[in-house]
This record gives C-alpha cells, sequence and structure tokens, in this order.
C-alpha cells in the first residue's frame, strides 16, 4: 500500500512534534507500506518570513517572496529526515524543484501542472521515506514558485493522484471535519465522512480544515482524504465522492473574516460593463465571491462584490485607474465584514433552509448585508464583530450540536 501523509505546520512545530510525526509515519513504513511525507513550515514560519519581508519592503516583488518563503518548507523537511535518521529509518527529503513539480508562473498563488514521479519511485522502491516540501513548485523559467496559503494540502492530493496512492492523510491540529469551528462553537460536533462537494464549500467559505483546491483535485481524480489529528489516535473524517444515504440538513456552518466588500457605483446601465469590472479582476488573479447588482438613477447600476481581504488594495487601485472605463461615478470598499455559510447537500430537497437561516439572524438582531446562494451553500455578510455571535446562532438553529 502506499499512503501519502501531510502534516501541516502546527504538526511539525517543534522537535516534539517532529518526532511524534515521524513515529506515525513509521508505524506505516514497518507494515510494509510505502510513506510519502508532505510537510509544511514549522509552527507559524511562513508568517514570520512575511514579517521580515515587510520589515524590508513594504510591498516586495511577488517572485523574490517565493524565493524567501519556500525555504521554510525546506527547513521542516530536511529536520524531519534527521529525525528518521535517529529512529534507524532510511530517508530522502526533496523540495518542489528536485521533484520537478512543474507550475505555472504566477507567483504567490501558482497552479501544479504536472509532477515528475522517477525520482519518488526510485526512492521507495529503494524502500525509504520520502519526505516533500509541501506549498511550493518551480516553474518554466526554473524559479521556486509558491500554491497560495494552505498550498501543502494541495501538494499532497496532488502526489497522491500521481503516485496512485491508496490513501491520502491529511494530518492537523483538530481531529477531523467538524459541524463549525470548535474554538467558536465548543460543541460543535466532528462529522464521520463528508463529500467532496461539501467540504469544498466548506473550504470556500472559511473552513480552515482543508486548502479549496486540494478538495478540487481530489474530486477531480478520485482521491479519498481523511483528516486526521497528529497528536490523538481519533478517528478522522473521510472526505470522499458518495456519503451515507440519509443526508444531513445542513452539514456545517463557517465563518470567513478574510473578506471585504467593494461597491462600484453609478456605472451606466449597458451591457459589457460588468464584463469589464470582472474580466479586469480575473486578469490579475483575484477572484469575486458574492455579487450583487442593482438598478440606481437616471439610467445607472451600483455593482457590489466580495474579495479576499488580501486583494483589497490591489482591486482597489485597477478599478481606480479604470474608473473612466467602467464608467463609474464612485468607488467604496468596507473591510469590516465577514460571511457565514450553511452547507450541505441535504439543502437540496428541503425547502425553507434559507428562511430558517434569516430567522435565526434577525432574532439575534444580526443585519443582513448581501446574499449568495448555489445548490448547497448560502452565504451571507454581516459585520465581522457579529461572526462569531452569528456561526454559534445558526449553529443552535440547525441543531447540530453534538
Amino acid at each position: 500500500m502506499l499512503i501519502v501523509k501531510k502534516f501541516g505546520g502546527s504538526s511539525v512545530a517543534d522537535k516534539e512534534r517532529i518526532f511524534h510525526a515521524a513515529r506515525r509515519c513509521v508505524e506505516d513504513y514497518e507494515k510494509g507500506h510505502q510513506v510519502v511525507v508532505v510537510l509544511s513550515a514549522m509552527g507559524k514560519t511562513t508568517d514570520g518570513l512575511i514579517a521580515k519581508a515587510h520589515e524590508i519592503d513594504p510591498n516586495p516583488p511577488k517572485r523574490e517572496l517565493d524565493m524567501l518563503l519556500v525555504t521554510g518548507e525546506q527547513v521542516s523537511v530536511s529536520l524531519m529526515a534527521m529525525a528518521f535518521h535517529v529512529l534507524g529509518v532510511p530517508s530522502i527529503s526533496l523540495n518542489g524543484a528536485q521533484v520537478e513539480m512543474r507550475t505555472t508562473s504566477t507567483y504567490g498563488m501558482a497552479k501544479l501542472k504536472r509532477i515528475q514521479t522517477e525520482r519518488i519511485r526510485n526512492e521507495l522502491e529503494n524502500r525509504r521515506i520520502v519526505i516533500i516540501t509541501g506549498f511550493q513548485g518551480i516553474n518554466k523559467y526554473e524559479d521556486m514558485t509558491t500554491l497560495g496559503r494552505g498550498g501543502s494540502d494541495t501538494t499532497a492530493v496532488a502526489l497522491a493522484a500521481v503516485l496512485h496512492a491508496d490513501r491520502c492523510e491529511i494530518y492537523t491540529d483538530v481531529e477531523g471535519v467538524y459541524t463549525a469551528d470548535p474554538r467558536i462553537v465548543p460543541d460543535a460536533r466532528k462529522l464521520s465522512e463528508v463529500s467532496y462537494d461539501e467540504m469544498l464549500e466548506m473550504s470556500s467559505v472559511g473552513a480552515k480544515v482543508l486548502h479549496n483546491r486540494s478538495v478540487e483535485m481530489a474530486k477531480k481524480y478520485g482521491v479519498q482524504m481523511v483528516v486526521l489529528s497528529s497528536l490523538t489516535r481519533a478517528e478522522g473524517t473521510v472526505v470522499k465522492e458518495g456519503t451515507k444515504m440519509e443526508r444531513m440538513l445542513v452539514s456545517g456552518v463557517a465563518a470567513d473574516k478574510n473578506t471585504a466588500r467593494i461597491s462600484v457605483i453609478g456605472v451606466k446601465n449597458e451591457p459589457g460593463i460588468a464584463f469589464k469590472i470582472f474580466n479586469m479582476l480575473a486578469r490579475n488573479h483575484i477572484n469575486v465571491d458574492i455579487i450583487l447588482q442593482s438598478v440606481g438613477r437616471e439610467d445607472r447600476k451600483d455593482i457590489s462584490f466580495t474579495v479576499a481581504r488580501s486583494d483589497l488594495q490591489e482591486a482597489m487601485t485597477l478599478l481606480n485607474e479604470n474608473r473612466e472605463a467602467v464608467t463609474a461615478q464612485n468607488i467604496t470598499c468596507e473591510d469590516g465584514v465577514a460571511k457565514v455559510s450553511i452547507i450541505g447537500a441535504g439543502m437540496l430537497s428541503n425547502p425553507g433552509v434559507a428562511a430558517k437561516m434569516f430567522e435565526s439572524l434577525y432574532s439575534a438582531n444580526i443585519n443582513i448585508k448581501m446574499i449568495a446562494t448555489s445548490e448547497i451553500r448560502i452565504t451571507v455578510l454581516i459585520d465581522e464583530a457579529d461572526a462569531n455571535r452569528a456561526v454559534r446562532t445558526v449553529h443552535d438553529a440547525f441543531d447540530l450540536a453534538d
């Protein structure tokens, strides 16, 4: 059996946790399994590197920032290899360039294109545990690139796909996927299994257990994922295509505070204006989520939408530079907002779910600014100060407690 194991930053934060993770890997290795390990940077290393970059340059070039950030994972894999050496188990550490993880050239948010597997397979055949840096790759210019925050999950799933692994285990500091963040809702319930689609929606709207691109890739290539705790032996949550026949009405509630709202006010009410706005943002790799268009005055309209707070400054600069082209009378933004979402495949066959969510927010005196829906998700935009209270309120309304 070939198993890919990914350990997040908190799971390799210090010497004790590195050895703990290493021993978990050795258990499967000694059973005769082939083991590939994917690691994130230790603890808050990436945050520290970003802070150091901004001490030197408040707006560092993305290429140079990637060159800096890839060092975090290289520290993790080399230390893990040393831990295996102490434990008497043969292993080898490899970075994104050594593996030849080819990516696009979008620094800071590159996407994987292909992975060379020959080196990995040779090492596995020689009965070594192969330890690979997550979060990084190499582009056509032979430059190091990063896959975006949380990208180590994507690395692990991609490796599981190309190696045809039997199992992809994602180790975190929680025991699986919960109906809400247990730090916000103490009685949140752990799910034994969740569908790819539900997990993708949860990841996209603030659940920090898995990177959304990793779930997309797992669904595309049929990689069965298991979310486990690196600190306990509790059974985790299986993420797969088919789940239990009797669906829960709502599987989870999530909040995303990395959100900002932009309003493009008074644009001409004519074809092509929305295309100009969103095509310009897309060309600059700025993702847009909730969109609301309202008819204004004098044959003009207002278009409001949300972006990640980290993209707000760049989005506002682009829009203001092209204000005449998009015929805007004014452009405003607000960053003190958050998205709260409910997710569940059971919503498809149950009318009245939205009304129940809105009623619970109304009873808590929480105002809704914008609304977006999909087949299995309802998202509202509210004041950030109300986000945690909203999650608890909605979680209680749908009786998701353990």
